[in-house]
């Protein structure tokens, strides 16, 4: 799946999990810093006092990071997120790449950054992820669709959470439906502005037979 080509303009699904599927979440801190990364990691800007935002946004929902630090990022972006979903020992993003090689330096800062974070506090080394992230080409519009609703489901899997994916914090789901959090980091106006409102696109995810493709699936099984 690494052999596909990374171009700009185009989307990705990018997707990776624990070592032999061990745990990468395990509380709301780890999950708020890999959601704090994969947002404002999405230029060369350097960000200060992550652990200080991180508690603020467990706390508060919210990161409260500096407005001209956060005008900083949306100006030098070299990728665009547009959703994501942290399930325990996995994660899924889409991802448009804007300038050439922006994927390989966004995921090397996200990833580098959160298994650094991670092995510090639960006193490991080495590897957390298993291998390469995976990076599946988005070809067109149906499978845009598709790969979102598919995303945005994830959390049923979970004990507990059946029908109510839509309020699960570690989504972007609830953006999308509701108020987008984290404003300019976070642009899904591909997906949005296909539909009448957000009620529409909420049971398109509801009752769309969501579903991934061969390399996915793959990875999956």
């Amino acid at each position: 799946m690494r052999n596909v080509k990374i171009a700009p303009g185009e989307y990705y699904h990018i997707f990776n999990r624990g070592m032999s599927k061990q745990l990468i979440f395990h509380d709301d801190k780890d999950r708020a810093r890999f959601i704090f990364l994969i947002l404002h990691f999405q230029s060369p800007t350097i960000i200060q006092n992550i652990g200080r935002s991180v508690k603020l946004f467990v706390q508060h929902s919210v990161f409260n990071i500096d407005k001209k630090i956060k005008e900083e990022i949306v100006k030098n972006k070299f990728i665009e997120l547009t959703s994501f979903c942290l399930m325990p020992n996995h994660f899924h993003l889409i991802v448009k790449e804007v300038e050439g090689n922006g994927m390989a330096r966004y995921m090397q800062r996200v990833l580098n950054g959160y298994t650094k974070y991670y092995n510090t506090k639960y006193n490991k080394s080495g590897h957390l992820f298993q291998g390469p992230y995976k990076a599946v080409h988005v070809k067109n519009n149906n499978q845009l669709l598709y790969l979102s609703a598919y995303i945005h489901r994830n959390p049923r899997e979970l004990k507990g959470w059946l029908n109510k994916e839509n309020i699960y914090k570690w989504s972007s789901y609830q953006d999308f439906i509701n108020k987008n959090r984290f404003e300019e980091l976070l642009v899904f106006d591909i997906i949005s502005k296909q539909f009448k409102n957000k009620k529409e696109y909420d049971e398109f995810v509801k009752t769309s037979p969501a579903k991934l493709f061969k390399d996915e699936l793959d990875w999956i099984n």
